[in-house]
């Protein structure tokens, strides 16, 4: 059981959380912040008549129309169901549970509101894997992720869908099968609940353990690309990357020259003088991609431990302010930069597949022995060519548009719900042109005599186990989709995912 108190996630412990798939609880302090908060804004609602934003008034641009305190708990159901209007792709399923998870850290610290209960019943549905059906679509970026967590919300009062397991249910249904009666939201709490920037911020956490993990498998793979195009490894000499010392290149440069390290192949005398720039520039521009991600992370990692709903409850200092804390410019800015840090990854390894194909450097023209009667890996390069265009127009910044919402109200949004869509398909997008990547340079292995590193040779020969080196044309694309499957499974432990980043 793992407990949530008043100290911040950091992205280690998330990692974990999701790995482990561990239960939850609520420390008793946090039970004991969360209980006072709501027992000050009973007392504050009971003794005063003074409108307060989203409690005794409307939303958005009804924020000027008072409601009568017989009508409060009616005021937040409403606000729920009238806020579930999103459309699109379903949200999956981890990402889903990263929002409950986020959303009851950020409901713990304790200046939201909430009753106990509402919070627990989230804890329940985290602990029991019964995970709300949501929408990709409909979100601003401000205001919070209104549409996404109105979907999420829904369930606590038993409306909408979950998932349970595989099985997409009514959520009434699931709360029968679990004995569980459905949350009477009071004052302040759907407003508590669907006001944040977990959608995003589940999106970003996610996203960001995968590009961790690709980061590392860019390097590993531009690696075995390098030697099998018989590279020269003096663009990895440290002396080069202390005189121009950003953190990311030089971690990359060393971790090459580890993963290379006694490869008879790479020591062999080099004909050429030097190699192209997808070659040549790997601790340059991977570099850059790891320490763009480092910069996401501190900008996620605050996000996550904040409270991101409006309007704010500050007991000790007597205050309930409404501003923006639930503006998700930060945010938006991060996964923007995530994007385009990602899809250069992309970019430069469909480069070096490119140059393994091109029959230079005494490796057959598309990777096969009789091309011309074979095709051999031709298209592959043209699919991690149409991929990386396709992250190209994804990696455009959503966060520099902007649209007028509610009469006005609302008048500038952040966008990065788009963003964390965008980012997420990226992620996905460049795991699959690595695949392609690795099923190149283990291809372009076989045409050499000499032998790479230990660590790569035992790589390769895990890879070739699930994908074989191609002898004659055969229909590629279950070779694409095994060596995708491969690098998904592999595991990475934590000192190996945060080497660089110190999360």
């Amino acid at each position: 059981m793992f407990e949530i108190t008043t100290q911040s996630f950091d992205l280690k412990t998330l990692n974990d959380l999701v790995l482990n798939a561990s239960l939850i609880g609520l420390s008793d302090e946090v039970k004991i912040k969360i209980t006072d908060c709501r027992t000050y804004l009973e007392e504050k609602i009971a003794a005063s008549d003074a409108p307060i934003y989203g409690i005794n008034t409307g939303f958005g641009a009804l924020c000027d129309v008072k409601i009568s305190s017989e009508n409060l708990s009616a005021l937040q159901h409403n606000l729920v169901r009238s806020h579930a209007c999103g459309t699109g792709a379903l949200v999956p399923k981890p990402v889903v549970k990263l929002m409950l998870l986020l959303k009851i850290k950020a409901l713990s610290l304790g200046h939201s509101g909430v009753h106990l209960t509402t919070v627990e019943r989230l804890v329940d549905f985290y602990n029991n894997d019964i995970l709300p059906v949501v929408y990709t679509q409909g979100s601003l970026g401000a205001s919070g992720d209104l549409a996404p967590l109105a979907h999420l919300a829904l369930a606590l009062i038993g409306e909408g869908e979950v998932w349970m397991g595989d099985q997409r249910c009514a959520t009434s249904e699931v709360l029968d099968r679990m004995k569980w009666s459905p949350i009477q939201l009071q004052s302040k709490e759907g407003l508590a609940l669907l006001n944040g920037t977990q959608f995003m911020s589940a999106y970003a956490v996610h996203c960001l353990l995968n590009a961790y993990k690709i980061s590392y498998l860019a390097d590993l793979i531009s690696a075995i690309s390098l030697d099998a195009f018989d590279g020269r490894l003096e663009p990895f000499d440290l002396l080069i990357h202390f005189v121009r010392p950003h953190k990311g290149q030089l971690v990359t440069a060393h971790r090459i020259q580890e993963f290379l390290k006694d490869s008879d192949l790479m020591n062999q005398p080099k004909i050429h003088v030097q190699d192209p720039y997808s070659f040549r520039c790997i601790p340059q521009v991977h570099g850059a991609t790891k320490d763009t991600l480092a910069f996401v992370e501190k900008t996620v990692m605050t996000e996550v431990n904040s409270v991101t709903d409006n309007p704010n409850i500050f007991r000790a200092s007597d205050s309930i302010i409404s501003g923006g804390n639930f503006h998700g410019q930060p945010i938006a800015f991060a996964l923007d930069f995530l994007k385009i840090a990602m899809s250069e990854l992309g970019n430069i390894s469909e480069r070096r597949t490119y140059q393994l194909i091109s029959g230079q450097r005494q490796l057959s023209s598309f990777l096969v022995k009789s091309p011309g009667l074979n095709s051999g890996l031709m298209i592959p390069q043209y699919t991690a060519a149409s991929i990386v265009s396709s992250n190209k127009q994804l990696a455009t910044p959503a966060s520099t548009d902007s649209i007028v919402s509610s009469n006005g109200q609302e008048d500038h949004v952040s966008m990065g719900a788009n963003a964390a869509t965008q980012a997420y398909q990226i992620v996905e997008n460049v795991e699959q042109i690595l695949a392609i990547e690795l099923l190149n340079a283990s291809q372009a292995m076989t045409f050499r005599t000499k032998e790479t590193s230990p660590f790569l040779s035992a790589f390769l020969a895990a890879f070739r186990h699930d994908v074989p080196p191609v002898e004659t044309d055969r229909s590629l694309y279950k070779d694409m989709q095994k060596a995708l499957s491969f690098l998904k499974q592999l595991g990475l432990e934590n000192e190996v995912l945060f080497e660089h980043y110190g999360g």
